[in-house]
C-alpha cells in the first residue's frame, strides 16, 4: 500500500479502477510496481485507477490479475469486474499476490452469514522458540478485557511479523467477522491505510465495515506501521472508535501511539551459554535450533562435532536475532560453520538479505519464483539498525552511543553514572524514560532478576560505536565507562570479605566484559584509573584463578611511568595485591620486597587496614619462603592491633595464621583451639569462607591426628561448600586432605576418584602422566618439570602404592611429592613425602634428608609419623 497521490473524486472512476486500486494498496505496491509485476505499461495502471480506462483489453486484466495472484471466486470477480459485469458472488479484493488456498482464504466475503471465519491473510510461517509469546498473546487476543491494538515491535528482522500471523491464525475462530491483513507502503496516506484496511475486510467504506460486522469480533493485522506512522495512527484510531468489535494486531520498529494500546517487545530469540557443545543441550536453545533448521534448507547433513562449538558462537555474535540467523545459515551452502565463524564473526552488520519489511507476505504469482520488482534490493543489517537509530531524538542518539561502551549487561544505575555530563557523581540524569523508549523500539533487551539485567543488542552496539567512532566520541566515552567501572568495582570490592561476599562475587562475574574493557582501555588513556582499578581486584582475581594474569596487570601498571606519582597509598595497595597474588602460583619469594615497602608505607600513615592487610599477606609470603618465625611474629602482630581495634575478622585470620604454626610444632591440640576460635570469630562477623577455611583445616587437623574418617566427612563437605564460594586454590587442598584421608584408610577406589578430580580442573596434565589415575601399577610420568600442584597428587598415589604393599611404587611417587612439595609453599608436604619415602626404602640418606628439612622448616614430626619409622 503506497500513494499515488491521486485522489480524484470518486465519481470519476469506475469499479474496475477501485478494484485494481483496493487490491494495490492492500498489496503495499505502488502503480510502478503493479505495472512490472503485471508486465503492462504504468500509464495502464494510472488510467484504470483514475477512470480514464474503464473496460481493459482481456489479457490486460488478466495479467494484473495474474499480477495480484487472484484464483477462483477472487479471480472471477475481477475478471467479471473489468468486463464490466456483476460478479455472481460479491468479493472484495484481498491481499496481492496471494492465491486463493482454500475456500474463503485470500477474501472476505461481503456476506455476514456465510459459515466459518473469513481469512485474508498469507498463511502461518513455521515458529521456533516462540511458544511461550504465542501463547501469551493469543491469550490476550481471545480473553475477557483484551486490549483494542497491541503492537508487536522490535528491531528489523527479529520477527514481528511472523509471529503477528501466526497469532492472528491462531485466534481466528474467535474472530468470526473475519481475520485479514494490510502491509504498509511507504509514505502512505490516511486515505490509501483506511482504503486498504476496509477492502481487505470486505467493505468500501468504515460505515459499510461497521454494518457489515453487525457487532461480530474481527481482527486486522496492520504489518510494518513505521513506513506511515501518522496515517496509519489516524486510522487506527478511527476503525477502533467506528467499530467496536475490530481488533487491531500492529507490528512495527515502534508502537502506533494512540491511547488503550498494548506494546509487546519482541525480543531476539534465547541463545545457548558460551562452550554448549552437546547436541541435544543446543537443541533446546531457540537461536541454535532455528540455525540447524534454516540450515538443512542448504545442505543435507548436521552441523558435526567438530562444527558446533562454532554453531553456539555464531548464534551467540548474532545475539539470536531471527533474519541475522537465516542469513548467516544461508551462506552454509559454501562454508562449513568454523569458516562462518571465521569470515562472518566480526561483520555481523554487513550481512545483508531482501527488504526487511513485510517478511511473510512474498508471495509471488503464479508461474514464478520471486518477485523482480522486489528481490533485488538488498538490505544490511547495518541499514536496518540505522533505520530504528533514526527514529531517536538527538539526546536520545547520544546517549545511545555512550551505552554502547557497555559489554555485557548493565543496571540503571551504572547508566545513570555513564550518561551524567558533569564529572561530579553526584549530578545524575534519569535513565528511566531513555531505557523504556529504547526497551519499546527493541534496541534493548532486559532479562534476569538482578541489577545488571539491560543489554544492548550485538548489533546495536556495534552500529552505535560505529556512530560515536565517526563523530570523534569514542576515546571519551570509553574513559568515562572506566571511571564508572572503577566506581563499580571499588564499592563492591569491601564485600569480598564477609556475609555479602557471594553477591559481591557474582555481580563482579556479571561485569567481567566490561571490567576487562575498561581495564584495558584505561591502561593505556588514564593508567592511574586503570591502577585503581586493578588494585581493587586483587582478592576477585585470586578467587576465580587468575592470579597470574592479575598479577601481570598489576606490575605493568606500577612500572609505568606515568603512575609514578600516584598516590603512595594507592600504589601500596597495589603492591600489596601484586604479593597476594604471587603467593598463590609459587612467585613468593620475588614479591618480599613488594609486600615489606608496602607495609612501610600503610603503618607510616597510621593505615589500620592496610597495616593488618600488609602484614597478612607478608606472613603468607615468609611462610611460602622458609621464613616461619618471623610468619608468626607477624601473625601474633596482627592478633594484637585487631584486637587493639575490635576488628573482628582480622583476629580470626590471624588466629587462622597461627594455627597452621601450630600444626607445624605438632601441638594438634592448639591447633584445634585456634580453629575452633577462629570459626567462631567468623560467625561473630559474617565471614562465611573464614569459616570454611577453618573447617577445611580441622579436617586435616583430624587427618593428621588419625581420624580418618572425619577428615573424609568433614572434607567433603568443605569441597562442596568451596564449590559456591570459588577459590580453587584452597577447594583443591582440601581434596587433598579427603584424598589422603581415602587412602591410608584402604578406600582405593574413592581416593583414585579424588585423583581424578584434582587432575582435571582445569590445569595442564604433566608430561607422561596416567591415563588412569590410581590405578594399579601406574607409575609417574617421566620427562618435564614437576609442578608444585602435583605434590598432594604423588602423595596420595604414594600412600595408595603403600597400602596396597608396593614398597617400590610408593617409593617412585613418595619422590615425586618431595620434589614437588619443594616448589610449593608448605614445608609440611615435603616432610610427609620424605617420611613416606624414608618408610618405603629404608634410606638413611632419606632419614638425613628428612631431618634437615624438619630443621629448615621448624617442623616438628607428629606422633603417627615417629612410630612409622621406628
Amino acid at each position: 500500500m503506497t500513494p499515488d497521490h491521486d485522489h480524484s473524486p470518486a465519481g470519476g472512476r469506475t469499479p474496475i479502477g477501485e478494484l485494481v486500486r483496493a487490491h494495490r494498496l492492500a498489496a503495499g505496491l505502488t502503480q510502478t510496481d503493479l505495472a512490472q509485476r503485471a508486465g503492462v505499461g504504468v500509464r495502464t495502471v494510472r488510467d484504470l485507477e483514475r477512470g480514464r480506462a474503464h473496460r481493459p483489453h482481456r489479457t490486460t486484466a488478466e495479467l494484473i490479475a495474474g499480477a495480484f495472484g487472484l484464483t477462483g471466486a477472487a479471480r472471477a470477480a475481477f475478471l467479471a469486474s473489468a468486463r464490466g459485469q456483476a460478479a455472481t458472488t460479491p468479493v472484495a479484493p484481498g491481499v496481492a499476490g496471494l492465491p486463493d488456498r482454500t475456500p474463503g482464504v485470500g477474501t472476505v466475503p461481503r456476506d455476514p452469514d456465510l459459515p466459518g471465519t473469513p481469512m485474508a491473510l498469507p498463511p502461518a510461517v513455521e515458529l521456533i522458540g516462540r511458544e511461550r509469546e504465542l501463547a501469551e498473546l493469543t491469550g490476550l487476543l481471545t480473553g475477557d478485557g483484551w486490549p483494542p491494538v497491541l503492537s508487536l515491535v522490535g528491531l528489523a528482522g527479529v520477527g514481528k511479523t511472523a509471529l503477528a500471523l501466526a497469532v492472528a491464525h491462531a485466534v481466528a475462530d474467535a474472530h468470526p467477522g473475519g481475520v485479514a491483513g494490510v502491509l504498509v507502503g511507504t509514505g502512505s496516506d490516511a486515505n490509501d491505510v483506511l482504503a486498504a484496511a476496509c477492502a481487505v475486510l470486505g467493505a468500501a467504506r468504515l460505515a459499510e465495515l461497521a454494518a457489515r460486522l453487525r457487532g461480530r469480533p474481527a481482527l486486522l493485522l496492520v504489518d510494518a506501521i513505521e513506513r506511515a506512522p501518522d496515517p496509519v495512527a489516524e486510522v487506527v484510531h478511527l476503525l477502533v472508535a467506528a467499530v467496536p468489535t475490530l481488533r487491531v494486531v500492529a507490528t512495527g520498529r515502534h508502537p502506533v501511539g494512540i491511547p488503550g494500546e498494548l506494546v509487546r517487545p519482541v525480543a531476539p530469540l534465547e541463545v545457548p551459554p558460551a562452550g554448549v557443545v552437546d547436541p541435544a543441550e543446543l537443541g533446546r536453545w531457540p537461536a541454535a535450533a532455528l540455525f540447524t533448521a534454516r540450515l538443512t534448507r542448504v545442505r543435507p547433513e548436521p552441523p558435526g562435532p567438530d562444527e558446533l562449538p562454532a554453531l553456539t558462537a555464531l548464534v551467540r555474535r548474532l545475539d539470536g536475532l531471527p533474519l541475522a540467523i537465516e542469513l548467516m545459515a544461508a551462506r552454509g551452502r559454501i562454508l562449513d560453520l568454523p569458516e562462518l565463524l571465521d569470515r562472518y564473526g566480526d561483520r555481523v552488520l554487513d550481512l545483508a538479505g531482501p527488504d526487511l519489511g513485510g517478511r511473510g507476505w512474498e508471495a509471488a504469482p503464479p508461474g514464478r519464483t520471486d518477485d523482480p520488482a522486489r528481490s533485488t534490493v538488498a538490505v544490511t543489517l547495518r541499514e536496518a539498525v540505522a533505520t530504528s537509530y533514526r527514529l531517536l531524538d538527538g539526546w536520545e542518539q547520544a546517549a545511545l552511543r555512550r551505552l554502547s561502551v557497555f559489554a555485557n549487561r548493565w543496571s540503571v544505575e551504572l547508566a545513570e553514572e555513564l550518561l551524567a555530563d558533569d564529572p561530579d557523581p553526584a549530578v545524575v540524569v534519569d535513565p528511566v524514560p531513555l531505557l523504556d523508549r529504547l526497551v519499546e523500539l527493541g534496541l534493548l533487551s532486559v532479562r534476569g532478576a538482578g541489577p545488571l539485567r539491560f543489554r544492548l543488542l550485538d548489533a546495536v552496539r556495534e552500529y552505535a560505536v560505529e556512530q560515536a567512532a565517526g563523530r570523534g566520541e569514542l576515546t571519551a566515552v570509553r574513559r568515562r565507562h572506566a571511571v564508572v567501572i572503577t566506581r563499580l568495582v571499588t564499592r563492591t570490592a569491601p564485600d569480598l570479605v564477609g556475609a555479602r561476599q557471594p553477591a559481591a562475587v557474582r555481580q563482579l562475574d556479571e561485569a567481567t566484559g566490561d571490567i576487562g574493557a575498561a581495564l584495558a582501555h584505561a591502561a593505556g588513556d588514564d593508567p592511574v584509573t586503570a591502577l585503581r582499578l586493578a588494585a581493587c581486584l586483587t582478592r576477585w582475581w585470586r578467587m576465580r584463578g587468575r592470579d597470574v594474569s592479575g598479577r601481570q596487570w598489576l606490575c605493568r601498571l606500577l612500572a609505568d611511568p606515568r603512575t609514578a606519582d600516584a598516590d603512595p597509598v594507592l600504589r601500596a595497595w597495589a603492591l600489596l595485591g601484586v604479593a597476594r597474588l604471587a603467593a598463590e602460583h609459587g612467585a613468593a619469594a620475588q614479591e618480599l620486597p613488594a609486600a615489606r615497602a608496602a607495609l612501610a608505607v600503610l603503618a607510616g600513615r597510621a593505615d589500620v587496614a592496610g597495616e593488618l592487610a600488609a602484614r597478612t599477606i607478608l606472613g603468607t609470603l615468609l611462610v611460602a619462603t622458609g621464613g616461619y618465625d618471623e610468619a608468626a611474629e607477624q601473625a601474633h602482630a596482627v592478633l594484637t592491633l585487631a584486637t587493639r581495634h575490635g576488628r573482628t575478622r582480622d583476629m580470626a585470620v590471624a588466629q587462622h595464621h597461627l594455627a597452621w604454626h601450630e600444626i607445624r610444632l605438632a601441638d594438634l591440640s592448639a591447633a584445634r583451639r585456634r580453629l575452633a576460635a577462629v570459626d567462631r570469630l567468623a560467625a561473630q562477623c559474617g565471614e562465611p569462607r573464614l569459616r570454611l577455611l577453618a573447617r577445611a583445616d580441622l579436617a586435616e587437623v583430624a587427618r593428621l591426628e588419625g581420624r580418618l574418617g572425619d577428615a573424609v566427612d568433614q572434607g567433603r563437605r568443605v569441597v562442596a561448600a568451596l564449590a559456591g564460594v570459588g577459590d580453587p586454590g584452597h577447594r583443591r587442598r582440601v581434596l587433598g586432605t579427603v584424598g589422603l584421608a581415602l587412602a591410608r584408610s584402604g578406600r582405593l577406589d574413592e581416593a583414585a576418584e579424588i585423583l581424578a578430580e584434582l587432575r582435571c580442573d582445569g590445569r595442564p596434565t604433566p608430561p607422561g602422566s596416567r591415563s588412569e589415575p590410581g590405578a594399579a601399577g601406574s607409575r609417574p610420568g617421566g620427562g618435564g618439570p614437576v609442578r608444585a600442584e602435583e605434590s598432594v597428587c604423588a602423595l596420595i598415589e604414594g600412600t595408595m602404592a603403600r597400602h596396597r604393599g608396593d614398597r617400590e611404587l610408593a617409593a617412585e611417587w613418595f619422590a615425586v611429592a618431595e620434589t614437588a612439595g619443594a616448589a610449593g609453599q608448605d614445608r609440611r608436604d615435603v616432610v610427609e613425602a620424605l617420611v613416606g619415602l624414608a618408610v618405603s626404602t629404608g634410606s638413611a640418606e632419606v632419614r638425613e634428608r628428612l631431618a634437615q628439612a624438619c630443621r629448615r622448616g621448624g617442623i616438628r614430626l607428629l606422633p603417627d609419623e615417629e612410630r612409622l619409622l621406628g
